[in-house]
């Protein structure tokens, strides 16, 4: 999301999530103002190799809830991060600032590519500090390539840990994620994440294709 019109336009369509890549290499590079959001909406950073004091000033800045790392992040960052968050929050108390602006918790959905098969043994080390998991389509960029994965790999995930599924889904895919909701590949599947299948150019979404994305499949994780 790039632009306030179409920010406040994806918004009347109820999404949980709304993500704001602040990654200068992407050509959806998110450097505006967030516009007022109803709350139910939660507001995602999405990063990519970003240096901690730059992650906890954008959360900040712009009232983050939760943060999506598409980097080579290690576990360790995404403890540091959990614990440069915290200490940010009481610093917060304690300067008495208004706490309706600021969530106590941060969201971190770490992000992992997959083209025909993955290991899944690099996602233990991060069982214990990250909330989500989020599988996209192996490619050239970090995210936004446009293409699916072969969703038959999650038939072999070994967590209970809850994921998005990602990775150039679009209304063509409409059939095969009532399928995939069928099966035992979806059983902790959390959300769906949708992105440059949905735009117009990068960065500005296309609303008459996610509304009849949303008229066409309504997602109930298990």
């Amino acid at each position: 999301m790039k632009y306030q019109d179409n920010i406040q336009q994806v918004a009347a369509l109820q999404p949980d999530y709304l993500g704001f890549i602040f990654y200068d290499k992407s050509a959806r590079h998110f450097n505006s103002i967030i516009p007022n959001l109803p709350e139910s909406i939660k507001r995602v950073g999405i990063f990519v190799n970003a240096n901690l004091d730059e992650v906890i000033e954008k959360i900040k800045t712009h009232n983050l809830q939760a943060v999506q790392l598409h980097g080579d992040e290690s576990a360790e960052y995404c403890e540091a991060l959990k614990k440069r968050h915290s200490e940010f929050i009481s610093e917060s108390h304690h300067e008495n600032l208004k706490q309706v602006l600021i969530d106590k918790t941060i969201e971190i959905i770490k992000v992992f590519s997959i083209k025909k098969e993955f290991n899944f043994d690099v996602l233990k080390p991060y069982e214990a500090v990250c909330d989500y998991f989020l599988f996209d389509t192996k490619g050239k960029l970090p995210g936004g390539n446009g293409y699916t994965f072969d969703w038959n790999v999650l038939k072999n995930y070994p967590s209970t840990k809850p994921f998005f599924l990602s990775g150039g889904i679009g209304l063509e895919e409409v059939e095969n994620l009532k399928q995939f909701q069928q099966s035992k590949a979806s059983k902790y599947c959390y959300a769906i994440d949708v992105n440059s299948r949905f735009e117009i150019e990068p960065g500005l979404k296309n609303i008459e294709l996610l509304k009849k994305f949303k008229q066409n499949f309504s997602f109930r994780s298990r």
